[in-house]
């Protein structure tokens, strides 16, 4: 009975009506944020069972905003989605700045993906919480689906660590209605971010008790 389920299962996922459904969501919830945000610059979005490799992201180029399967199924919920897409939205807004139809925004994009990584990430709190979603779905969202590498001096990206103690902080000092109200304290990834960031979060402690406006040295 349990190979039937899950068989039924594999078959509507990989199913069109699965991807229609999908599609639907995903356009509900990006739209939403798009108006909720006044963003008054045109971008679409796409859902795509398999990803393809771009060397250059389509939301800077095209601000087509692609939601692959292998990345959404680490969103179970709306504020997730909402996380997933609100990063996209961010990097395609940028990419509109400037002359030349967008050039010089989407070069900065890609010349600091680190830089724009960070300011990505505080953009989708911000985009989250006016489109009226918990920006700690973003926080759950990140702890799930990016992986821990040893260093990050050479990298693209920040250590995953270091982006979700930016993220906290962002939330902490910005909307901390969230954290005094928080509905995310049952939720089993939450609760493995609070146990894998103990020491992120004595620093950022340290630094607001001691009133100081030095950046913390996230590890």
């Amino acid at each position: 009975m349990n190979k039937i389920i899950i068989t039924l299962a594999l078959l509507l996922i990989s199913s069109p009506v699965f991807a229609g459904l999908m599609q639907h969501r995903i356009d509900m919830i990006g739209f939403g944020i798009l108006n909720a945000n006044k963003i008054n610059k045109r971008m679409f979005f796409t859902y795509s069972e398999q990803e393809k490799k771009h060397i250059i992201p389509k939301e800077v180029t095209k601000r087509e905003i692609i939601i692959y399967g292998d990345t959404i199924q680490y969103a179970e919920t709306d504020d997730e989605i909402a996380a997933m897409l609100s990063q996209k939205i961010s990097n395609a807004e940028k990419s509109y700045d400037g002359q030349g139809k967008g050039t010089i925004g989407t070069l900065q994009v890609l010349i600091s993906p680190k830089k724009y990584e960070i300011i990505g990430d505080k953009r989708a709190v911000d985009y989250m919480v006016r489109a009226g979603y918990n920006p700690l779905g973003l926080i759950t969202f990140i702890n799930k689906s990016c992986p821990q590498k040893k260093y990050d001096i050479i990298s693209k990206h920040y250590l995953t660590s270091k982006r979700l103690a930016e993220v906290y902080e962002y939330i902490l000092i910005k909307y901390p209605y969230f954290l005094q109200n928080n509905t995310y304290l049952t939720n089993i990834y939450y609760q493995n971010f609070l146990l894998n960031s103990i020491e992120n979060r004595k620093k950022l402690e340290a630094k607001l008790k001691s009133n100081s406006l030095e950046k913390v040295k996230y590890e």
